[in-house]
């Protein structure tokens, strides 16, 4: 089979390989899958990098976002079958075979395609986890989404309106900001035309928003605290901007908001049954036509490494996805 290995830590470009390799056995407990589509993020460039903090041992192959068909079933593995749909979180996606664990497998229906199954895996599994579990929103509260042009927030931007909220998007240039509203936003913004604070005033009223999705750190992060509503939650989701930022408690007490952190894989971890979960619902949405998942190009397996290049310069929006077939 063919599979990118990355020997060292560093920029895509320099560090990944494209490689023919012994195509994997299920094992016990385990499946094979022939992969037909895998999803890519800004946390496969930065555990590419050395920045994440999951570090797997090295040689490794990146790639988290899998989905496919079971082509092999291991000893012990029940409930599952051979050509069985299915999507899969964990390692070694970027690659036309890849092992999963069975306690990881999750089903596609037939109204979903591959590409958009391994789209939703990540992005939308956190977002789901960070709006409603984590922030408990509520229809016709007010959602403010940073860098919403991007993979996990043009998920927010979507998630948002699927379940009720009046959703402000910050993206930057023209183009974005046009996908922003394509997504569905209410209103949408370019960082580069505004001072965030006294606009997001005005458009709220003065009031403030009763959440924000907050993707990007930095001075981002500090003037969007700076717009929270009275109650409202500040979900900390990561920090693209490469400066992780402080809060100062004083700003918390006299607002009365709460700054909640969102780690999804964490949690999933601490409950087998979290995923599963959302992922239904996640299914759910996309059955009812209330979420199509904001795949915006899907690229073969050998321009992996340019893909996740173009991912950490910025040079993308929504999901990219990578078709080992194409």
């Amino acid at each position: 089979m063919r599979a990118w290995q990355i020997d060292d830590t560093g920029n895509p470009l320099d560090v990944m390989a494209l490689r023919d390799l012994p195509e994997p056995r299920a094992g016990e407990g385990g499946v094979v899958i022939q992969v037909e589509a895998t999803g890519i993020g800004f946390p496969d460039m930065l555990q590419i990098q050395g920045g994440y903090q999951v570090k797997p041992p090295l040689p490794f192959t990146p790639g988290t976002e899998v989905a496919g068909v079971i082509t092999e079933i291991g000893e012990g593995v029940e409930g599952w079958s051979v050509g069985d749909r299915v999507a899969a979180l964990g390692s070694n996606g970027l690659a036309s075979h890849t092992k999963a664990h069975a306690a990881s497998l999750l089903p596609v229906p037939e109204h979903l395609s591959s590409v958009d199954a391994a789209a939703m895996l990540v992005n939308h599994g956190t977002t789901m986890f960070a709006l409603e579990d984590r922030a408990d929103i509520q229809p016709g509260e007010t959602l403010l989404v940073t860098a919403a042009a991007g993979g996990a927030g043009s998920s927010a931007v979507q998630l948002g309106k699927a379940l009720g909220a009046r959703v402000i998007g910050l993206a930057g240039g023209a183009a974005k900001v046009s996908m922003v509203y394509d997504l569905g936003a209410d209103v949408a913004l370019d960082y580069n035309e505004i001072d965030i604070v006294p606009t997001i005033r005005e458009i709220t009223d003065n009031r403030g928003v009763d959440v924000c999705y907050e993707a990007v750190g930095g001075d981002v992060f500090d003037q969007v605290r700076r717009c929270m509503a009275w109650d409202g939650r500040l979900l900390v989701i990561g920090f693209t901007s490469g400066r992780i930022p402080d809060v100062p408690a004083n700003h918390i007490l006299l607002k009365n908001y709460s700054v909640v952190g969102v780690h999804w894989g964490a949690a999933i971890a601490r409950d087998g049954g979290a995923m599963r979960r959302g992922w239904d619902r996640l299914v759910q949405l996309t059955a009812d036509g209330h979420l199509v998942p904001p795949v915006t190009a899907t690229r073969p397996l050998d321009e992996a490494a340019q893909a996740l290049d173009d991912i950490g310069n910025r040079r993308t929006t929504g999901k990219v996805v990578i078709v080992p077939s194409a």
